[in-house]
């Protein structure tokens, strides 16, 4: 916390007068909403600031119909605000951190990872096979995706949670859905109200947790989705809020640092870490969960299946992780051990024919 003794640290760009700060975000709903919590946060801590928010439609915001997997780009919410960060027409940027590529540009670095919402997927079930009786208590997620007819659609923009799905419910189908969260569930509730697009009767949707809860849809979950629960692990980095700054902007950096969340930062550092050994993003199917069992001792699962869910490779480490260093370290031992019992193989015959990619419906 700054006291009066302390200096404020000042943006690059910005006069000692002013003291505002130029926001970058996407323009969707759940972007703002996120870019609110990183304001309100500086606004707590630093008072004098004020925070101009730049918002803008990225291409993956832009085309709502193609599925991901056919732009075959890891920043494709992420690159039109980093030429604008990069330009010095923005001193920061809001970002869901993992939408954030595990490689960044040597010119920009993430400043703070932002305290984490809930990070597991949600199974969220279509209205009308929703029993009025079903209660937590008396079913649970691996039960209900079992129980779904033969050829039940689901309904998903992951490949990494189609692959994972299709390991233990063969008899699913899944298709691809595009669109913000609304939208989504949209397609899930009424998809003949659709006259541009033929959508398909979703059995279900699988959504991140963590964006239905920040937009104040959290009983739209019928289940969250673990290893445990489903077997469905979530994304790298899913749920974290990610600031991204200008690497020789020591002022804004400073700033940013402070708000950030220590035990968030260290596990998806750990996560992404992870990713980046092996050379995944968005295209592949590697999930992740980690939990801190004690003080400083961080617990990883990890897992790579194949597009269709025949192969799948796992590991579990514990281990100390007090600094960002060992968090790293933790993410390459990680994706060592996988590559030793054959996530190799697995990723290598997705990045040699990304036509299977295609066949399967979703990024």
């Amino acid at each position: 916390m700054a006291t009066q003794s302390e200096p404020v640290p000042q943006s690059e760009s910005t006069s000692t007068t002013t003291k505002t700060l130029r926001v970058g975000t996407r323009r969707s709903q759940l972007a703002r909403i996120q870019t609110d919590i990183v304001v309100a946060a500086v606004h707590a801590q630093f008072p004098e600031y004020k925070c101009d928010i730049h918002a803008i439609d990225p291409l993956g915001d832009r085309d709502k119909i193609t599925a991901l997997y056919a732009f075959n780009a890891k920043s494709l919410w992420t690159e039109e605000l980093e030429v604008l960060l990069e330009g010095g027409e923005l001193d920061f940027i809001v970002h869901s951190l993992k939408d954030m590529p595990t490689q960044l540009p040597t010119t920009l670095s993430i400043g703070a990872i932002f305290p984490r919402e809930d990070p597991r997927d949600a199974l969220v079930l279509s209205p009308s096979l929703l029993a009025p009786s079903m209660t937590p208590s008396q079913t649970n997620a691996h039960d209900i995706l079992n129980s779904l007819p033969k050829g039940s659609i689901i309904g998903t923009s992951s490949l990494r949670r189609s692959a994972q799905l299709k390991r233990s419910y063969p008899h699913l189908d899944f298709a691809d859905v595009r669109g913000n969260v609304p939208t989504r569930l949209r397609k899930l509730d009424d998809p003949s109200s659709f006259t541009d697009q033929v959508v398909p009767q979703y059995a279900a949707l699988i959504l991140a947790a963590a964006g239905l809860m920040r937009l104040g849809l959290g009983d739209r979950i019928t289940k969250l989705l673990s290893k445990n629960e489903g077997g469905c692990l979530h994304a790298v980095g899913q749920g974290a809020i990610g600031v991204e700054v200008r690497t020789r902007d020591e002022n804004t950096k400073a700033l940013i640092k402070k708000l950030g969340c220590w035990d968030t930062t260290r596990a998806c550092l750990a996560e992404r870490s992870l990713m980046r050994t092996l050379e995944g993003g968005c295209s592949v199917p590697i999930g992740v969960e980690t939990e801190w069992p004690e003080k400083d001792s961080l617990l990883m699962r990890a897992v790579v299946v194949s597009l269709d869910g025949s192969e799948a490779v796992e590991a579990e480490v514990v281990q100390k992780v007090a600094d960002e260093e060992s968090a790293e370290e933790l993410g390459r031992e990680v994706a060592r051990i996988l590559v030793k019992r054959g996530a190799g193989d697995i990723l290598g015959k997705i990045v040699l024919n990304r036509n299977i990619i295609a066949e399967q419906g979703a990024a």
